[in-house]
């Protein structure tokens, strides 16, 4: 059974990258301009059936513009993930490993260290390996500090993120916040630069 999960969870994580064209060097393509964009969406607490596309008959809610996305580039139907929550989702298509391979053991993330390690390979660094400029925008959900501490309500505007995307997750830029609970701070790449405390 476990060997199998883990079967799984490579496999999936393997055929992401094979599909997307990164996994080949950019030789394979001849020049870097043949190499295709990737774009990942992911959505927190959306089923399988919420697309309309892929649920005609049920679907309560039109999805024009995904039915036309699906449409018209790849849609992955046969996904496992151990915990259907923010956290362990991004760390699994992060990273391709089981999140309860960390720390977080069930549930999510609401401060503190980067559940990825520094040396994880994650799917932007694999990708900057290849010459792709990476990026993230929205909620990252994976761990991160503040001038080198737990997320705290008086966060000065400046303040140092480390343990975050740009750092831990590899990725060149991000524009976001960490995650629900704290989305009055707004970040760009590793620094607070909006806090709109109520």
């Amino acid at each position: 059974m476990i060997t199998e999960m883990k079967i799984n969870t490579c496999g999936l994580f393997c055929v992401v990258l094979l599909l997307c064209g990164a996994a080949w060097p950019s030789s394979a393509f001849g020049s870097t301009s043949e190499r295709p964009n990737i774009v990942i969406m992911l959505a927190d607490d959306m089923g399988y059936g919420e697309i309309s596309r892929l649920n005609p008959e049920r679907g309560k809610i039109k999805t024009e513009c995904l039915d036309r996305l699906a449409a018209s580039g790849l849609v992955f139907t046969d996904a496992h993930s151990a915990s259907s929550v923010c956290t362990p989702t991004r760390y699994g298509l992060l990273t391709g490993r089981y999140a309860w391979r960390t720390r977080l053991q069930s549930g999510v993330l609401t401060g503190g260290p980067s559940l990825i390690a520094q040396e994880r390979l994650t799917l932007a660094k694999f990708l900057r390996s290849h010459g792709y400029y990476t990026g993230i925008v929205g909620k990252w959900h994976l761990g991160m500090l503040l001038d080198g501490k737990h997320e705290k309500k008086d966060v000065p505007v400046g303040a140092k993120v480390t343990h975050g995307p740009i750092d831990r997750g590899g990725f060149d830029e991000f524009h976001g916040f960490h995650h629900a609970r704290q989305i009055r701070l707004w970040v760009d790449n590793d620094r607070v630069t909006e806090n709109l405390e109520p």
